[in-house]
């Protein structure tokens, strides 16, 4: 589920459902899924529908690379940021990317430093290219070995050398909605990261997008734009109640189980409608 938080105001207009939906707040991450089970099935196929109120705000953080005038500190207790330095099964804090980051951020003074050092290598690097297969799972060493791949590979590239210099990094998920369009089907998901500083608190970074819209270079190191909407943040997650199978590399789409195993014959579909176009946008999400 998409959830409010200090950038996004989420309401949930409607729900349909052919079994009862549960929402279940999720240990580690502090993410929220609706959940529905059956012991029998009595139907050949199950239909689920959500639909979301969201007003987006801007997220900045940074401009030119320096820390906004006024920005509050929102300090994270250490014991809180201990995950978000640990490896992930896909994205490794040893080996190639930590010596790519040893190599990348030398002379590098500073957290901030390093992790714009970071930002500069994966921009400088990696292409946005979805040919071929191995792309999109945010595995970080086949991500450093082919140099391209789409925003999953594009930030576990960054978690991964972030982490190995001692900066904390989380990954966060969702859905982009078109900024030249006021309606649309959403074909996919859209992902991002973040990394974490004292003196700032969390601090956004879109690499991906940078590369696309390369105008923006300055911008996506330290900020994101409205044309998003968040789900869920986190990899290799453990759902409460518990799938049978093994933890999540990433959740965005619906997670379906049957006799104990994934069944992955799912059909989805996302869109959405502004409902408003007042600077701070207000979209229909469904």
């Amino acid at each position: 589920m998409a959830h409010s938080d200090a950038f996004q105001d989420v309401k949930v207009t409607s729900k349909s459902s052919d079994l009862p939906l549960k929402q279940v707040p999720q240990p580690e991450y502090g993410n929220e899924v609706l959940y529905a089970e059956t012991a029998k099935a009595e139907k050949s196929e199950y239909k689920f529908s959500v639909d979301y109120d969201v007003v987006r705000r801007e997220h900045v953080v940074l401009v030119n690379g320096k820390p906004l005038p006024g920005t509050p500190s929102a300090k994270v207790p250490h014991v809180e940021l201990a995950r978000f330095l640990e490896p992930d099964r896909l994205v490794p804090v040893t080996g190639v990317p930590a010596q790519l980051a040893e190599q990348e951020t030398k002379g590098a003074t500073t957290p901030l430093e390093r992790a714009k050092d970071i930002y500069e290598y994966v921009f400088r690097t990696m292409k946005y290219d979805k040919n071929g297969s191995g792309w999109g799972h945010g595995d970080t060493l086949w991500a450093c070995d082919s140099k391209h791949g789409n925003c999953t590979d594009f930030h576990s590239v960054f978690i991964s050398m972030a982490r190995a210099e001692k900066i904390p990094a989380r990954f966060q998920i969702g859905f982009p909605l078109p900024a030249d369009k006021h309606s649309a089907e959403i074909p996919g998901y859209h992902c991002w990261a973040e990394f974490y500083l004292d003196s700032t608190g969390w601090v956004p970074v879109d690499i991906s997008e940078a590369w696309k819209h390369q105008e923006k270079h300055d911008y996506f190191f330290g900020a994101h734009d409205v044309n998003r909407v968040q789900f869920t943040q986190g990899r290799d997650l453990k759902l409460a109640p518990a799938q049978d199978g093994p933890p999540l590399n990433y959740f965005v789409y619906p997670y379906v189980e049957i006799g104990g195993k994934e069944y992955p014959n799912v059909s989805i579909a996302f869109s959405f409608q502004d409902v408003d176009s007042a600077p701070t946008k207000v979209s229909a999400l469904r």
